[in-house]
């Protein structure tokens, strides 16, 4: 297994690292509930599951 020979210094690893930070998620407004939700995900409303400002799962359907 492959190992370095020299280390790596602070100031290389932290230029490494520099694009790895956390970045603020990218949110959407519905536009069939006007609810606030980040992109390509699936969010509740109200006991019902929209994605893409459509009814996935019925809330007021209980068994």
């Amino acid at each position: 297994m492959a190992h370095p020979k020299r280390r790596s210094s602070s100031a290389r690893r932290d230029k490494r690292r520099s694009h790895d930070h956390a970045e603020i998620p990218q949110l959407a407004i519905c536009p069939t509930t006007g609810e606030v939700h980040q992109y390509h995900r699936a969010y509740w409303v109200d006991g019902n599951l929209y994605y893409k400002g459509k009814m996935i799962i019925d809330g007021s359907e209980k068994n």
